[in-house]
């Protein structure tokens, strides 16, 4: 095996020639013979009651097959989704949500909502057919409720903590720190939006569904019980997807139309979402609003914390997905520190807004903003250092495993040298000289930190299946889904380090749920920890077996069997057999002894215990123009704790990735609806501002590296460790230099003038 490819090893991503060349499979890239192409017609109205729709002028345009509407859909007995949360509204009586019907039924309740289908032979025909489709609205009002069976809007409240402890911990408080953050909605800008196509096969009574998910197995569950057949009748295929982050996780309205369409027209049906239809198609995420309180002892020392939130839901809540933003890993709240006592409320409500789904970090970085900001809140206004307040709260090694007040229990972490480490990359120390220089120029510096942790890679079965082939290759088939962050790459690292195969010798598979047997998929950081925790087991199977045939071909006793680098020889002599004798050996004709099956395919499936707490330090460095309100990004460290690192390279591309997505929501990115109208604001990039190279600056990753011991591999993942702590540690760095907390993200140059003016004032 090639030393340089193993675990460890900054390797070069092997999907990247294909990718750079144009060798992409993207769904856009698909097209089925026959193929018709959807266009949804969308409402234009937040609320308004659906009087009529009129499709003659439609149906009789050129090249149009059909016009469709819920009707069809119930009359074809399409069904809908459910959350399986149970929680309860603030009287104890069950939740209130509703699912999406597929198409809007009677009413549309947010600008964008699909309202009737359209296909035709080309996409320019199925839009000049849609343009011609007459729906009559009555509109309603914005300002009052979603639901008429729901007045007050509200769909659950969730509690999550000790409240008996924190009320107590607040009263013998000798100070309290409270404030009120918002945390923005951003909408997941990928690199290709979201796109679909579906086929019906009727001499095999079997629907196929090619898309960009991001676990195809659990989609096909879905989708089967919406379409009311087996699973085995449906086949989802997902191969390169550009960019996911959580919001292309699940089945979407999109998917079970064209496969309705598909078997009702008998023909493939194509839909593919456009940048300027994907605003108001896709859903939305973070949007919460939050009251935070830290209270602390006579010697600083954090003794409770109260958080109340409030999360716009969106109009609908169609399954638990819907329900994550704003209640998920609230257990975050805790970061890394000693809080014997925490409590937190999160109230559901209802809007006319599209619904929300998970985003990069789903809930942690909301949380860690809340910290955080609440912390340096706290220094400021007790009238001690920052770091000094959060050295003598941080969780010691020694503590652990440590069970926080908030459903966590942290397994490992050395935080304080995380924190040391960053901090002396970031030269923190001589910040008041770099502050000097450019108060010098007339502009004014700051500088954030934030100490970020997050639940990873929780309990949940993935599988992993290597099969060799006879003349000594191997293919491994994996139920994760990679959507951009370099799977193939990182598991044949793995495979390889532990096979001794070379990278040459190793194919990766993925995202077939008709290859591969199944697959939980890719979230929640969880693919290098627990698909790779798959892969060493059914690699560790492969060798195992290995070996008793190379005991046979070998004329020795099993046990003196060892095996490294590829190589099975008996212990202690330069006797052996490697990987392509023992695959033509398991393969041949000649009989293997007796208890040995032919063949050479094995296979690895691993659930954790529980899961794992990557952390970091994030320090980010800034210059605001007192003239102009513009920011410039200065510095940018972070030191991670990501457990065992796959391929350090990979890594440090997700991290900035990551760190990016943070700083874009801090600096520009919001979805605004307009209060009065219930318009989206934020449609098109001319509104909704992305980061761009121009607008960043350099970044250098650390490493504060501590194994855990729950998987094999020892990782914790990495996936959403960037965006976790970039929020708070950028806005920590803007208050700072602006010196008010009167400003919220994003923190456009407006927002940054006017802060400062009202400063002044």
């Amino acid at each position: 095996m090639n030393e340089h490819f193993g675990i460890g090893q900054s390797v070069s991503r092997f999907e990247d020639p294909r990718l750079l060349r144009g060798e992409g499979r993207y769904v856009n890239d698909l097209a089925a013979p026959g193929q018709v192409h959807l266009v949804l017609l969308r409402s234009p109205h937040p609320h308004a009651k659906i009087v009529s729709i009129d499709a003659a002028a439609a149906l009789a345009a050129p090249g149009v097959l059909g016009v469709f509407t819920v009707a069809d859909l119930e009359r074809d007995g399409v069904g809908t989704t459910a959350p399986s949360i149970k929680r309860s509204r603030p009287d104890g009586s069950p939740m209130f949500w509703r699912a999406h019907p597929g198409l809007a039924k009677d009413k549309v309740r947010h600008v964008g909502e699909p309202v009737a289908a359209v296909v035709a032979e080309t996409v320019a025909q199925a839009k000049d057919a849609a343009d011609l489709v007459e729906v009559e609205y009555d509109a309603l009002p914005v300002d009052g409720a979603v639901w008429d069976e729901c007045p007050d809007n509200i769909s659950n409240v969730f509690e999550v903590g000790n409240k008996a402890a924190t009320d107590a911990a607040f009263a013998r408080a000798a100070r309290v720190v409270k404030r009120s953050y918002a945390i923005s909605r951003v909408h997941a800008q990928f690199l290709e939006p979201r796109g679909a196509l579906g086929a019906w096969d009727k001499g095999d009574g079997r629907y196929t569904l090619h898309c960009d998910v991001q676990y195809p197995h659990r989609v096909r569950e879905v989708l089967a019980g919406l379409l009311k057949v087996p699973e085995h009748r449906i086949r989802v295929v997902t191969n390169d997807v550009g960019g996911a982050f959580g919001a292309k996780g699940w089945a979407h309205l999109e998917h079970r139309i064209v496969l309705w369409l598909a078997r009702k027209l008998g023909r493939p049906v194509k839909w593919t979402c456009e940048r300027s239809e994907a605003p108001l198609a896709d859903e939305h995420a973070r949007d919460v609003a939050s009251e935070a309180e830290l209270a602390l002892d006579a010697d600083n020392r954090f003794i409770g914390l109260r958080v109340r939130n409030a999360s716009a839901l969106g109009a609908y809540v169609s399954t638990d997905r819907n329900l994550l933003p704003g209640f998920a890993n609230l257990g975050s709240l805790a970061g890394m520190y000693l809080l014997p006592a925490a409590h937190v409320t999160v109230t559901g409500v209802l809007s006319h807004t599209s619904p929300l789904a998970p985003y990069r970090g789903n809930g942690r970085p909301e949380a860690i903003y809340i910290l955080e900001r609440l912390i340096d809140d706290a220094a400021r206004e007790l009238g001690v250092d920052r770091i000094e307040l959060r050295r003598r709260n941080l969780i010691p090694p020694s503590a652990m495993p440590y069970k926080t007040a908030i459903t966590f229990t942290y397994d490992c972490g050395e935080f304080e040298k995380g924190m040391d480490k960053a901090l002396a990359l970031a030269k923190w120390s001589d910040f008041s000289s770099r502050k000097e220089i450019s108060r010098s120029k007339g502009k004014l510096r700051g500088i954030g930190l934030a100490n970020a942790i997050e639940r990873a890679a929780a309990p949940g079965m993935e599988y992993a299946e290597l099969r060799f082939e006879p003349g000594g290759t191997a293919t491994l088939m994996v139920g994760t889904k990679s959507q951009g962050q370099g799977h193939e790459t990182m598991y044949r690292q793995i495979a390889g380090s532990r096979l001794g195969l070379a990278q040459a010798d190793l194919r990766v598979m993925d995202g077939d749920t008709d290859a591969v047997a199944y697959g939980a998929g890719s979230f929640g950081s969880r693919s290098a920890a627990i698909g790779g925790s798959a892969v060493w087991l059914a690699a560790d199977k492969a060798i195992a077996k290995g070996k008793r045939i190379a005991a046979h071909l070998l004329e020795a006793a099993d046990a003196d069997i060892a095996f490294a680098a590829g190589r099975f020889a008996i212990a202690g002599t330069d006797r052996g057999v490697t990987w392509k004798e023992i695959a033509r050996a398991a393969y041949g004709t000649a009989p293997l002894p007796a208890g040995i099956e032919p063949g050479l395919v094995e296979h690895g499936t691993f659930s954790p215990v529980q899961e794992t707490f990557p952390n970091g330090t994030h320090v980010c460095e800034v210059e605001v123009d007192p003239d102009t309100g513009s920011i410039k990004l200065l510095n940018y460290v972070v030191v991670d704790d990501v457990g065992t690192e796959i391929n350090p390279l990979t890594l440090e591309g997700q991290v900035v990735g990551g760190i990016v997505q943070g700083l874009g929501q801090i600096l520009m990115e919001q979805i605004i609806y307009d209060p009065e109208s219930g318009q989206l604001l934020t449609a098109s990039f001319m509104d909704y501002a992305m980061p761009r190279a121009g607008d960043l600056c350099n970044f250098e990753v650390g490493h504060n590296s501590v194994p855990t011991k729950l998987n094999p591999l020892g990782a914790k993942g990495a996936g959403e460790a960037g965006t976790v702590g970039a929020l708070a540690a950028a806005m920590n760095a803007i208050v700072d230099a602006i010196g008010t907390e009167n400003i919220e993200m994003p923190t456009t140059p407006e927002r940054v003038w006017q802060a400062l003016r009202g400063k002044s004032a």
